[in-house]
């Protein structure tokens, strides 16, 4: 290790960087593959504890990631998908599911000679970036990923220090102490997957230190342990920016992992026998006490790793109603004022898994739609309220105020988009997300037109002007028709996905209505104005609010246009 100088170290740095990296695009190819599917799959088969488990398995198998994953459950129970409990078990599958990707690592990375298959891989892949199909990109990220993983891999065994007898016989101290040198070597195991933030990464350097002789194959085990409740740190700075329920799945993530650690740790020298004695009899051989045996030291540490998760599932999943109420007992949600600024469902410590992020958006769209809705229903109460009171100066300051907020959550929302937007997102993903800005900026223009309303009634009473009976009448009638197609526009995007026919032809439809209804009030404001059934300053008021109602109305179409742009709506 004397020769050991700082070039070396930074190619070690590199290498264990290259398989990072391998790992994240493989990953989110995969994700932009399967794009709208996998957002399907988490959200569909989650139907109880059993359905989510066995989700947590495949997703976490299929995309190679526990982390990635967990972020993904993480973000849909910040977008209210998904329910802590349902959370719970998928975050329990995906431990399991990641046993897969430690499995590829040993085969591959300790049992076979990955030279043969990188470049040919990376040539596989490369007709594949050229397709205009986006599917095909994806996949080919994927292979190359693949290719860049193992091939890091092979980088890190190359560039480990080669220890002198000194430096062993150093760690040997340290591995001699009997259970406390276990400890120990957990603790080491939940620091390096903290650092690197990926608990295969960690797998893989476990490895090639016990395949190196330089820690026993208990150790190994014990460092394997504490990559459990180091992968934990990435779903927790995920949720730091989140809502109480994404932290609390977050928390549940890390008791789970802890809980089964303190477990295993009590039992740790059974189970190694356990896993020597399986290795002995299925496998390459027993890797206790082993000096050289690549395949079974490599065999041994992947048994161990799906061992423990198993059981560690067959024993937390009938407690998962337990991990619930001890994350809603350490996590209480803040009571804000709904007149507060506040995004309830997206945040910047969130852009982690870009395809699952447009979920989020979709949730917040729709709380900034029905806030809204909100808006317009105090636009109508201050039509009926008595000028000059204070409820009425109340109500128009309540306006004024959700007007600011309708500004800053266009901006918010905006900003949150064009950032997922620069992520590693599929075609059509980025599609649905221009349309997603479209939708935004025109509920803005719905909400300006509500303070216009509202401005509109303040200069009306202002001017000592009140409405006559009729005319009185046929704003109510305007606005309970605006109402309508307020109700039906949140309807459409409250699953903006599955959008019908039916639902998109009644939004035009009563478009049409109000468009024909404010042509007729027109031509009779005119004609009441001749015959002087009313003063011509109220017909001014009368109009304006009329037209405005409708310019109202047309963006809710515009609306409705945008979620047809982001996905065909099915006939029915």
């Amino acid at each position: 290790m004397a020769d050991y100088g700082f070039l070396n170290l930074l190619s070690l740095i590199g290498a264990v960087g290259l398989f990072l990296y391998g790992m994240k695009i493989m990953s989110e190819g995969l994700q932009k593959a399967a794009g709208d599917r996998m957002r399907s799959i988490l959200s569909a088969m989650t139907k109880n504890r059993f359905a989510g488990l066995f989700t947590g398995i495949f997703i976490t198998a299929l995309i190679q990631s526990s982390s990635a994953s967990t972020v993904m459950v993480v973000s849909f129970v910040n977008a209210g998908l998904m329910s802590l409990a349902d959370s719970m078990a998928v975050i329990m599958g995906a431990n399991v599911g990641t046993t897969f990707t430690a499995w590829i690592i040993s085969i591959f990375g300790g049992q076979m000679d990955v030279d043969v298959l990188i470049l040919p891989l990376i040539g596989l892949a490369t007709p594949f970036l050229f397709s205009k199909k986006s599917t095909y990109k994806s996949i080919a990220e994927f292979l190359i990923g693949f290719a860049f993983l193992f091939l890091g891999l092979q980088f890190i065994s190359d560039n480990v220090p080669q220890l002198d007898a000194d430096t062993t016989a150093f760690l040997r101290n340290y591995a001699d102490m009997g259970f406390l040198s276990v400890c120990i070597f957990l603790l080491a195991g939940i620091v390096i997957t903290m650092i690197i933030q990926s608990s295969a990464a960690a797998f893989a350097i476990v490895m090639i230190m016990t395949m190196k002789g330089w820690i026993s194959f208990e150790m190994g085990c014990a460092m394997v342990l504490g990559s459990n409740i180091g992968t934990t740190i990435t779903p927790i700075l995920a949720s730091l920016g989140a809502n109480a329920a994404a932290k609390k799945a977050a928390l549940g993530h890390l008791l789970f992992n802890c809980f089964g650690t303190i477990w295993a740790l009590a039992f740790i020298y059974p189970l190694v026998s356990l896993v020597g004695v399986i290795s002995q009899d299925i496998g390459p051989g027993n890797p206790i006490n082993t000096v050289g045996n690549a395949a079974a030291i490599t065999f041994g540490l992947s048994v161990f790793h799906t061992i423990f998760n198993i059981i560690n599932v067959l024993i937390m999943i009938w407690f998962t109603k337990t991990f619930v109420k001890i994350c809603n007992f350490f996590i209480k949600p803040k009571k804000k004022d709904d007149e507060e600024f506040q995004l309830k469902y997206i945040s910047r410590g969130m852009l982690n898994a870009a395809e699952l992020n447009i979920a989020q958006a979709q949730q917040e769209v729709i709380v900034y739609a029905e806030r809204v809705d909100r808006m317009f229903g105090m636009v109508k109460a201050l039509e009926h309220t008595k000028p000059n009171t204070e409820e009425f100066n109340k109500l128009f300051s309540r306006i004024e105020k959700y007007e600011e907020i309708s500004d800053r959550m266009e901006i918010e929302i905006a900003k949150f988009l064009n950032n997922v937007v620069d992520g590693r997102l599929s075609f059509e993903s980025k599609m649905r997300i221009s349309s997603m800005l479209n939708i935004v900026s025109e509920i803005e223009s719905i909400a300006d037109s509500c303070y216009n309303l509202a401005r509109t009634m303040v200069r009306k009473h202002d001017a000592s002007v009140v409405f006559s009976d009729n005319v009185a009448d046929n704003v109510d009638n305007m606005f309970n028709l605006v109402s309508e197609a307020l109700d039906n526009m949140l309807l459409v995007l409250r699953d903006m996905e599955n959008a019908n026919e039916k639902e998109i032809m009644a939004s035009y439809n009563k478009e049409r209505e109000i468009n024909n209804y404010r042509n007729a009030l027109r031509a009779e404001n005119v004609d009441n104005i001749n015959h002087k059934l009313y003063p011509y300053e109220e017909g001014i008021y009368y109009m304006d609010t009329i037209c405005e109602s409708e310019k109202l109305c047309d963006y809710i179409v515009n609306v409705i246009d945008a979620v047809k742009t982001q996905t065909p709506y099915a006939d029915n």
